[in-house]
């Protein structure tokens, strides 16, 4: 209540906070987060809302866009697999948080690190003495049987004694209002990232409410987790974060961990076993991996010894860690605690293992490979769910997961009685679970929604760290069994309430204690590959949208139809055999700009263009900036837009909106970059691309013959054509616009201007000058940059344009095989960094 406050305006505030739960009911059956089980508002949500309340109907939407636009203004993007292909979705946020008061807090804290301790000992002795199925403790075909149990790992002991690094448990309240586990998570958990957007999110959106209830923070995890698995370094390294790539549904929230963290976002590629060590392969050698934080399923981590059909993983892995080289979080074979043949035996294993109860309950499971729980599944088959109990699924009966034996039909009811009978040991039953619900803003008021919490606790030096907070996700259907953002669902900050002010942590060091530096870590050469990539991508959109430009605008010029179009048209529209449209398509200029604009697919016009840029730009999200990022994805999106124009001036009208973006790319790139040799291979990919582009214009445009239409579209395809007008007070003339865009070391768009930058560039590479003698990607760059300085333009002819264009391309080619495939020698091993 605020400070003299009168009694209409309380009166009026306490009537909003009515009408903002006015028609509130949860859900038959199912506990609630707002409303107790004696129908009472939970006091401090009653807090919230009445705080909603008094900033108004139209005042909270507004808060709640703010925080979207963050989200989108971040980039922040999930995968769904939904049919088409795997496209990048929003961020869906459900702007209420899920609040948690101190004391019921307290009790979750003790039961997930009682639980985290449980089966972190489990996997220890699965995969050590295996006293629990010698014992009868745990049926020893629930360990072997399942799809997770890895026995290259057997007698592996972790480096730091630990299995888990990390460990999450969804958790719900069951229909008495007490907190249950729903499922464990100990492959790879994820959401904790997205569980930092959301915080980042709804705090500017809600700042003064975040304050005022004491929210603790989650930086203080983090930091605590960072710091244990630093611990684990016998090296000076970072540590690694192995991503399966950008097509996973959360890459996004692995590039952010590693750029919060501070660790280096790797591949399976980026790394290779030596001598049973692990490496990651940049542009300056070989560097040691000391510790890996594992984001990719155990099962895909090694093809050597694991599965075999993994392009994922890192050929030799395993023996690394067999040898103790190398530290895994979460260990290899982890993912066994998450069997649900597991559920059953856990409240028996807390006893004997910890000597005390289980804290946190899970749900009711029967393990089918023992008689009695066997048939006592089959009998009360309509109350149960019936579960895979060793993985994802059972081939040819439970293909698509778990099923609700009341759902099914008498022909499959029989046919799963009959497998169950038959081999029991795949499955398991499991009480039905009604989803406890959480408050969900919904047309200017609140309303119940299913929901599951995903908490996390992390091993840090000092023992088992809770995360403050977590990541809820929320279904917008009111009968849902489960909930999945892959589905629609979305989700929610959950907040942790103090009973007193919280003090502010971040993982930024202060300010005396931070050691300079102005060299950041190694480059990884995927990383490096994909910055070159990126350049050359970005430069050829750009060529080809001026390409398009000039053919447009010279389409109703009789002329210019005459000298300049049918050039421009060859370098468009090269010849291609296998295209059955490219005669008709190069007979029509107008066609033919419209197909470049619009075909995708392996085409290289600008829609292929583009998504091939911003393929490049995901594999190194956590290289680049917010802005970069976003512009690149403006121009996908853009490039996708269906091209609706109907005249020249409509169709230059989107080219050169296309050409802003790249334009604006170009400036991020040029005044936001550190110059560090990230910086230099991106630089490079652009600078190689617009020297041949050059090159080509010169070649089909230019040359002594050249007149008036062509030398004036050679201009506008170099950009030059200011300053030639105030060069030179003379129509276009062929020595002097070749001198410009070829020559001319001031004009940012020569072909010498190109090859002084891509010279300077290599110079300042790791491997530069190998036992004093120039590289061969130098050697060609200092020839090349020498020869243009004292060319003659009077004397260049097409056959000298071919030359420069096949030196750029050889260029390239030493780049890619000093840097990224390291089929040339590799530097010698050294202090240079990126």
């Amino acid at each position: 209540m605020a400070r003299g406050e009168s009694a209409a305006k309380r009166r009026a505030r306490g009537e909003r906070a009515a009408a903002l739960i006015a028609g509130y009911r949860p859900l038959a059956g199912a506990a609630d987060e707002l409303i107790d089980l004696s129908g009472t508002v939970r006091p401090h949500w009653g807090r919230f809302v009445e705080t909603l309340a008094g900033l108004g109907v139209d005042e909270v939407a507004r808060r709640f866009q703010t925080a979207d636009r963050h989200l989108r203004d971040s980039g922040v993007v999930f995968r769904a697999y939904d049919g088409e292909g795997g496209a990048e979705r929003p961020w869906p946020l459900s702007h209420v948080p899920v609040l948690i008061g101190p004391e019921e807090w307290r009790h979750l804290e003790a039961g997930l690190v009682q639980r985290a301790e449980l089966m972190d000992a489990i996997l220890a002795d699965a995969y050590g003495e295996g006293k629990l199925p010698a014992t009868g403790a745990l049926p020893a075909a629930v360990i072997a049987g399942s799809e997770e149990y890895l026995r290259p790992l057997v007698g592996a002991k972790p480096i730091g004694g630990h299995h888990l690094r990390i460990y999450a448990a969804d958790v719900g309240r069951g229909p008495d209002g007490r907190w249950w586990v729903i499922s464990d998570r100990a492959q790879a958990p994820s959401g904790a990232g997205y569980a930092l957007e959301n915080r980042l999110a709804l705090s500017r959106a809600l700042p003064e409410i975040y304050r005022g209830f004491h929210v603790e923070r989650l930086a203080g995890f983090f930091q605590a987790f960072r710091g244990g698995l630093n611990a684990l370094n016998r090296h000076d390294t970072r540590v690694a974060l192995l991503t399966p790539g950008p097509l996973n549904e959360t890459y996004f929230e692995h590039a952010y961990l590693a750029r919060y963290l501070g660790f280096v976002l790797v591949e399976g590629d980026d790394l290779t076993v030596r001598d049973d060590a692990v490496y990651l392969r940049t542009i300056s050698g070989l560097r040691p991996i000391d510790v890996i934080l594992r984001r990719l399923d155990s099962d895909f981590a090694d093809p050597l010894e694991l599965n075999p059909s993994s392009k994922l993983g890192v050929p030799g892995l395993a023996r690394a860690v067999r040898n103790r080289q190398v530290a895994i979080a979460n260990a290899l074979g982890s993912g066994l605690v998450e069997s649900k043949a597991l559920l059953g035996f856990l409240p028996a294993l807390a006893r004997r293992i910890l000597g005390r109860d289980l804290i946190l309950p899970n749900v009711a499971t029967w393990w089918c490979g023992q008689t009695l729980e066997r048939d006592h599944v089959i009998e009360n088959l309509d109350r149960m769910v019936i579960a895979p109990a060793l993985g994802a699924r059972v081939a040819g009966v439970l293909d698509r997961g778990p099923v609700l034996g009341a759902d099914l039909g008498e022909a499959a009811r029989a046919k799963l009685v009959a497998a169950i009978g038959t081999r029991g040991t795949d499955f398991v039953g499991q009480e039905v679970v009604r989803l406890s619900t959480t408050p969900v803003w919904h047309d200017g008021r609140l309303v119940p929604r299913p929901c599951i919490l995903r908490l996390y606790v992390a091993r840090t030096e000092s023992g088992w760290k809770v995360m403050p907070g977590g990541f809820c996700r929320i279904s917008e259907r009111e009968d849902a069994r489960a909930v999945t953002l892959q589905q629609g669902g979305a989700s929610a900050d959950v907040w942790v309430l103090s009973d007193k002010p919280v003090a502010e942590t971040t993982l930024i060091p202060s300010p005396d204690e931070v050691a300079l530096r102005r060299l950041t870590a190694n480059l990884p050469s995927r990383a490096a590959e994909n910055l070159f990539w990126l350049g050359r991508y970005v430069e050829r959109t750009e060529t080809t949208l001026r390409l398009a430009r000039a053919i447009a605008a010279r389409i109703a010029d009789e002329e210019n139809e005459r000298r300049a179009i049918r050039p421009l048209m060859d370098m468009l529209w090269p010849a291609r055999e296998d295209d059955p449209e490219r005669e008709a398509i190069r007979a029509a200029p107008d066609r033919a700009v419209r197909a470049i604009l619009s075909r995708g697919g392996d085409f290289g016009g600008v829609p292929a263009l583009a998504t091939w840029a911003r393929r490049a730009a995901s594999v190194i999200r956590d290289r680049l900036s917010p802005d970069a990022w976003r512009v690149i994805a403006d121009l996908e999106a853009q490039a996708a837009r269906p091209l609706r124009a109907t005249t020249e001036v409509e169709i230059i009208e989107r080219i050169e909106n296309s050409l802003r973006l790249v334009a604006a790319f170009s400036g991020l790139v040029q005044e936001n970059m550190v110059r560090h040799n990230g910086w230099r291979f991106l630089d490079l990919g652009r600078r190689i691309e617009r020297g041949i582009a050059v090159a080509t214009a010169t070649r089909f445009l230019g040359g002594p013959e050249a007149r008036g239409g062509r030398l004036e579209a050679l201009l506008e395809l170099a950009d030059s054509q200011i300053v030639y007008r105030i060069r030179y007070e003379i129509a276009p003339a062929a020595v002097p616009v070749t001198d410009l865009v070829l020559l001319d070391p001031g004009n940012p768009r020569s072909l010498a201007f190109q090859a002084e930058r891509i010279r300077a560039s290599l110079e300042n590479l790791p491997g530069h000058a190998p036992n004093g003698m120039p590289a061969g990607a130098d050697r060609i760059a200092t020839l090349l940059s020498a020869e243009l300085a004292t060319a003659d333009a009077a004397r260049l002819d097409a056959a000298a344009m071919l030359s420069y264009e096949r030196r750029l391309m050889q260029i390239s080619d030493e780049i890619a095989l000093v840097y990224f495939t390291h089929r040339r020698p590799a530097p010698p091993l050294g202090d240079e960094t990126v």
